[in-house]
């Protein structure tokens, strides 16, 4: 998330990806049958790539972050295994008949960690506190729908104006700029979660950095956070619906390289480990330990247009063709990663939405910027000449992973062979350090990935907008711009002529090639039959453990 930013690129198992079927996050259960009973022992091990950056529902902007809170926190709604929303803190809600104005009535058993009743003030400091631009929080764009929160963004208006109103302690009104067809869905994101304000305060900068600063009104909570190392979710009986949460503890282990984790998976260690390409192969005939999950999310180059306040070579729209169009992402997609990922000539992804007539999105669009490496030098000769020099030397900022390193490693070697006169360094950096230097905007271009918010087009595209906290790379089109604008309003109303503005849109944001595709990602693991209930979603937190079991074996 930002979901997001995506952490290190994972082969087999990746971060967008299609063609693998239906993009549905789906109960990440086995074919086998098995016992139907509960284990005893309701302890699932797994790992993750990276460390939690953030704990603060404000502030957290990466896939690692969201994933823990959408375990450990709740917002008015959550999602279901069918990718749904479902009731969170909130019973129920009424909707006005412009659609402006929702009215969520919330649940009074709704407990903080702390005992402290969840009410509806502590989502009107929370949503208050996002989009107060003292707090700098990047994802506070997210709230734009909610009214006068871009104006409060802006510095235009007071924080207090914000169009969320407690009604009383369990009746929560918020009032949007225009009717907005997936927000339920919306308020599932992290960044729509409550916050305890005399918690937070009492905490000060500590707040969100350790286990014991934070509080948790989610079915887990962090009952232990050793930093670089792992962290251990415990059953919060303090939740709500505790009943329906079986698993008592999870213990999660920052594992950066896929032969460690593998390693772990085989001597019994842990339950589930991501597979790269190396690995695949080998689990795909073990049936009952094989899983893939179709993800839609995207990986890209981000062409850094300007560094530290001056035009970089991505200035020139000439070489962010020709780098967009020169590597094979059929190779590195089938080779490299041989994991489910596929070629991506496009932004957003393929099973991800679908337009009004039924037809998926991308199906119905197409592909955009596609491999061409005749091409490629052809716009390269051009930028040469316009930049004045023959030898043009590029630094790609990556994560610190393996498959990372792997895939940087291609591009690099791609760019050096099809375009004669680059050389690329590489600078590889640990997730958190990556993503600041991307706020930063203290790099050349970068390997990225993007993941949805919200079941809409618009979660990939508006990033891109001239002044977008997530656009990082200084890319401005007033045309882009304004399609954008009008897909949050006027457009709103009409969903066909919506879906077709944003399609173009994104042709427009990949014919500046502002960015360029790499592939869509699809990962893979060897999972143990007995994990049960694990639910991947398609937007916002990647995993659901609410309904997570372990089956007796």
């Amino acid at each position: 998330m930002k979901k997001k930013k995506i952490a290190a690129i994972v082969a087999p198992v990746l971060v967008a990806s299609l063609a693998l079927g239906a993009c549905g996050t789906k109960d990440s259960n086995t074919a086998s049958s098995g016992s139907g009973k509960l284990a005893a022992n309701q302890v699932l091990k797994t790992n993750e790539r990276a460390e939690i950056p953030s704990m603060d529902s404000t502030l957290a902007k990466d896939e690692v972050s969201l994933n823990v809170m959408n375990n450990v926190m709740e917002g008015l709604y959550r999602l279901d295994k069918d990718q749904k929303a479902t009731p969170g803190v909130a019973e129920s809600y009424t909707k006005s008949d412009d659609g402006k104005t929702y009215t969520f009535k919330l649940r009074k058993d709704a407990k903080w960690s702390n005992g402290d009743p969840v009410t509806a003030k502590d989502f009107v400091y929370s949503w208050r506190r996002a989009v107060d631009p003292a707090t700098k929080a990047e994802y506070a764009y997210i709230m734009f729908d909610v009214k006068n929160a871009q104006a409060i963004n802006q510095g235009k208006a007071a924080p207090d104006t914000l169009g969320v109103k407690a009604i009383d302690d369990n009746t929560l009104e918020v009032q949007l700029e225009n009717p907005v067809p997936y927000f339920v869905e919306l308020t599932s994101f992290p960044t729509f979660d409550p916050l305890n304000e005399k918690f937070v305060k009492a905490q000060g900068d500590k707040f969100g950095l350790e286990a014991s600063t934070t509080l948790y009104d989610g079915p887990f909570v962090l009952s232990d956070w050793k930093h670089e190392q792992g962290w251990t979710y415990k059953k919060n009986d303090q939740y709500w619906d505790n009943k329906s949460v079986k698993l008592t503890e999870i213990d999660t282990s920052v594992v950066k390289d896929y032969p460690t984790g593998v390693n772990l998976y085989e001597s019994g260690q842990v339950d589930r480990a991501q597979l790269n390409s190396e690995f695949v192969d080998k689990y795909k005939g073990k049936k009952d330990q094989f899983v893939v999950e179709p993800i839609p999310s995207t990986y890209f180059l981000r062409m850094n247009e300007k560094r530290n306040g001056k035009d970089t070579v991505f200035a020139n729209k000439n070489l962010r063709k020709a780098v967009a169009m020169a590597f094979d992402k059929k190779g590195l997609a089938n080779v490299i990663l041989n994991d489910g990922s596929a070629p991506a000539d496009f932004l957003v992804p393929a099973n991800f939405v679908k337009g009004a007539d039924g037809k998926d999105f991308r199906s119905q669009y197409g592909n955009l910027l596609p491999t061409d490496t005749a091409k490629a030098k052809e716009y390269f000769d051009t930028a040469k000449k316009e930049l004045g020099t023959d030898k043009i030397t590029l630094e790609l900022l990556n994560y610190d992973t393996e498959v990372s390193k792997k895939t940087g490693e291609y591009i690099k070697d791609q760019l050096e062979k099809n375009l004669p006169g680059v050389t690329v360094n590489i600078k590889q950096q640990p997730f958190k350090q990556k993503l600041q230097l991307e706020t930063a905007q203290d790099y050349e271009f970068s390997l990225a990935g993007w993941g949805p918010d919200y079941p809409d087009p618009m979660t990939f595209l508006d990033m891109f907008e001239s002044k977008s906290a997530m656009n990082e790379m200084s890319y401005s089109n007033a045309e882009y711009d304004k399609i954008i604008a009008d897909g949050k309003s006027t457009l709103l109303t009409n969903q066909k002529e919506r879906l077709n503005q944003l399609a173009k849109a994104e042709k427009i944001l990949l014919d500046d090639a502002a960015i360029a595709p790499v592939y869509q990602r699809g990962d893979s693991f060897a999972q143990r039959p007995y994990v049960k209930g694990l639910i991947r979603n398609n937007f916002g937190g990647d995993y659901t453990y609410k309904w997570a079991y372990i089956e007796e074996h």
